[in-house]
């Protein structure tokens, strides 16, 4: 399980749902048990979000962020506005289990100049997908009209390879976009930002969620991991000097 330093202090860490009830047990136990939990509203790529908020004895924190929130109570609904003391630390672990693991429709679109990978997920399960690339050419040395003159170039393919994962999204995305819990974006922002000026997508954009997919080349490797990402619960550890 790799780490990463986090802003504003401490670390951040990936936990798959079927991981996390023990990845909870193993931070009880390295910082003297649990003495409370809440849940709280969290910034994320989407606008906002919840954590769960687990806090150590010896005065450890760990921000749990629930992946496409809101997290759902016993009867399903958000339970953002409960009492914090209300909700022990033992509930919300279990209902952030249950929450993580529940097999939700999913559309991945991954893209970066000259490639591309679209899919549709059941919960964890590729049920549909294409992947395809486009000759971008790379930078030049070159100076003055050569320069000119292969930006140019480079621009026309980037549009020709944007348009052919536009016309690919719109045939693999919008059949199921009804029925979508969520779309999940990833490669490069530029990309994805070219992407958004195409009308055919208008209906896929508000159903983006977070985390936003940092791959390389979207090959269909990459597509296959992309549950991995976006079902994953992001941590922050703090934890005491």
């Amino acid at each position: 399980m790799a780490s990463r330093p986090a802003a504003g202090g401490g670390i951040r860490v990936e936990v798959g749902p079927d991981r996390f009830a023990r990845w909870c047990d193993g931070f009880a136990e390295r910082h003297g048990g649990l003495v409370g939990g809440a849940l709280v509203v969290v910034d994320d790529a989407s606008g906002g979000g919840e954590a769960v908020e687990l806090a150590a004895a010896d005065g450890a924190v760990a921000t749990c962020s629930v992946p496409f929130p809101p997290l759902g109570g016993a009867d399903g609904a958000g339970i953002v506005d409960a009492v914090p003391a209300a909700i022990p630390a033992a509930e919300l672990i279990e209902r952030l289990v249950a929450h993580a693991l529940a097999e939700r429709i999913v559309g991945v679109l991954l893209v970066r100049r000259g490639g591309y990978a679209v899919g549709v997920f059941q919960g964890a399960r590729l049920v549909e997908s294409k992947v395809g690339s486009r000759h971008v050419q790379g930078r030049t040395k070159a100076g003055g009209w050569s320069q000119q003159r292969f930006a140019r170039r480079r621009e026309g393919q980037a549009r020709e390879a944007y348009g052919a994962a536009a016309d690919t999204a719109a045939r693999i995305l919008l059949p199921h976009s009804a029925r979508l819990d969520a779309l999940v974006v990833g490669g490069d922002t530029g990309a994805i930002s070219a992407l958004r000026t195409d009308p055919r997508l208008k209906p896929l954009w508000p159903k983006v969620r977070a985390p936003f997919l940092n791959v390389g080349d979207p090959r269909l490797a990459e597509l296959q991991k992309a549950p991995d990402g976006f079902r994953a619960v992001r941590i922050r550890l703090v934890e005491q000097s």
